[in-house]
């Protein structure tokens, strides 16, 4: 570990529980605070471990979770092969820069090379310079695509 981690304080990566998903919960809102409860319900369901090219891992440190990666596979979206997609990430706070955030995505790679693709994704906003200077520190830079909106909200 990172310095800063206690030696008694080992940190597990596993497979989320349905236990673990009031404290994911918690987690989440406590760092967008914005609170999300049946997202990550409706989440939960559908990402169950029988799921192929699905995963919610947690970090876990003294029976607490610290961080949570969540995962998919998807296949041939405007013509992409398919590639392990990235669409939740975090570590609590107060556990940042002692490699949680290396280890959740190092095992989240390892389940998407077990799934078959070598190539992973991820979005994120342009200002959010946390995730962003994270996720350039493991490699990930910009990709063949561009996400283009439009406010339809009238």
């Amino acid at each position: 570990m990172a310095s800063g981690t206690a030696a008694s304080e080992a940190v597990k990566i596993r497979r989320a529980r349905k236990a673990d998903l009031p404290k994911i919960i918690a987690l989440d809102e406590r760092v967008t605070r914005v609170p999300k409860t049946e997202y990550w319900r409706d989440l939960f369901d559908r990402f169950s471990e029988r799921e192929q090219g699905r995963a919610i891992l947690v970090a876990e440190s003294n029976a607490r979770v610290v961080g949570f990666a969540i995962g998919e596979v998807r296949a041939w979206e405007f013509g992409s092969p398919p590639c392990g997609w990235i669409f939740g990430f975090d570590v609590d706070p107060e556990f940042r820069e002692r490699g949680i955030g290396s280890c959740l995505l190092d095992a989240l790679t390892t389940f998407f090379r077990g799934c078959g693709v070598s190539t992973l994704r991820t979005m994120l906003r342009r200002d959010d310079t946390l995730i962003m200077s994270f996720f350039r520190s493991q490699g990930l830079m910009a990709g063949p695509f561009i996400q283009l909106e439009k406010d339809i909200s009238e």
